[in-house]
C-alpha cells in the first residue's frame, strides 16, 4: 500500500481547496485524527465534516476508518527514521564494496531530486537571496546542521548573513529586527517541529520573504512560505535526504554568487586582504 504521505503529495493539486485544507491539517495534526471522528475534526479544524469525508474519498480511501487507521498505522505509530535508515543499508550488508552501494543510493536520491526540483522557484529564490538586505536560516534538531553549513556557505558569497541558534540566541530579538527587505530560509523536514514554523510565522509578520526547503509539497512550512522549495523525498529517514540536500544547497549558493557577481568579487577582495598567517598552515 502506497504510504499516506505519498498518496497525499500525489492527490494534492487535484484535491479542491477545502480538501487541500484538510490535507495540511493532517500532516500537522495526525494525532487529532487517531482518536477524535470526522466531525470532531471539522470543529477543530474550522473545515465541514462532509469535506473531511470527502477528502478521503479523493485520495482514494473507503472512507474515515481507514483513513483513521492508515494515520495510525503509518504516522502515529510508525517506526522511527532511524529504523527505516538502518534497514535500508542492512539490505546492503552482504553486498560487494559497501560504501559504493550506499554512495550509489545517495547519487540516485540527487538525481531523482534534480528532476523534481521546480526551476522557476529556484530562481525566484536566487533573486531574493541575492538581493536581500539581511538573510536569517532557520533549522532545528536534525535540520541544525545542514542550516550551519548554508549560513556558513552564503556568509562567504553575500553579508548579513545570520543563522538562527535556539540555544544561545534572542531569537525573538533576532526576528524583531526583520523588514520587508528580509529573507528567512526555513529548513523544515519530518517529523516538523512547530518551533520552525512558529519562527516562519513571526517572520511573516515582519513583512520578510519566507523560503521553505522540506521535503514534501504538503509540509507544514508550505502555510507561510512565500517560495517552496521542496525535495520530494520518499524517504522518511534524514541521513538518506542530506547527501540530495547539501547538494542543492550548493547549487543556492552558486546561484547567488553568479547573481550577485559584482558584490562576490568585493567580498573576495576583502577576504583576501585579511592577514590569515595565524589562522591557517601555509
Amino acid at each position: 500500500m502506497m504510504k499516506l504521505m505519498e498518496l497525499i503529495q500525489a492527490r494534492y493539486n487535484h484535491l479542491s481547496k477545502g480538501q487541500q485544507k484538510v490535507a495540511r491539517y493532517l500532516l500537522k495534526n495526525p494525532r487529532e485524527f487517531a482518536l477524535h471522528s470526522a466531525k470532531e475534526i471539522g470543529e477543530q479544524s474550522g473545515i465541514s465534516e462532509t469535506t473531511v469525508i470527502r477528502f478521503c474519498y479523493a485520495i482514494g480511501l473507503s472512507g474515515y476508518s481507514e483513513l483513521q487507521k492508515t494515520v495510525r498505522d503509518q504516522i502515529v505509530f510508525e517506526k522511527s527514521s532511524l529504523t527505516s535508515y538502518y534497514s535500508s543499508k542492512l539490505e546492503l550488508m552482504d553486498e560487494p564494496r559497501f560504501f559504493e552501494q550506499v554512495m550509489g543510493k545517495d547519487s540516485q536520491f540527487i538525481q531523482e531530486t534534480i528532476m523534481r526540483i521546480n526551476e522557476a522557484d529556484f530562481h525566484k529564490a536566487i533573486d531574493r537571496l541575492a538581493s536581500a538586505e539581511q538573510v536569517y536560516i532557520c533549522g532545528l534538531r536534525s535540520s541544525f546542521p545542514i542550516a550551519n553549513w548554508l549560513a556558513f556557505s552564503l556568509g562567504i558569497v553575500r553579508k548579513n548573513v545570520q543563522l538562527i541558534r535556539r540555544d544561545t540566541d534572542d531569537v525573538l530579538s533576532m526576528i524583531s529586527g526583520m523588514t520587508s527587505g528580509s529573507v528567512l530560509i526555513a529548513l523544515s523536514f519530518h517529523r516538523y517541529m512547530k518551533e520552525t514554523l512558529h519562527i516562519a510565522e513571526i517572520a511573516k509578520s515582519k513583512e520578510a520573504c519566507i523560503i521553505g526547503i522540506t521535503d514534501s509539497p504538503v509540509a507544514p512550512i508550505r502555510d507561510v512560505a512565500d517560495i517552496l522549495l521542496p525535495l520530494h523525498s520518499a524517504e522518511i529517514s534524514t541521513l538518506d535526504i542530506a547527501p540530495a540536500l547539501i547538494s542543492f544547497i550548493n547549487a543556492i549558493v552558486a546561484g547567488v554568487t553568479i547573481k550577485n557577481k559584482a558584490n562576490f568579487e568585493k567580498r573576495k577582495e576583502d577576504y583576501d586582504r585579511i592577514n590569515s598567517e595565524g589562522f591557517f598552515f601555509s
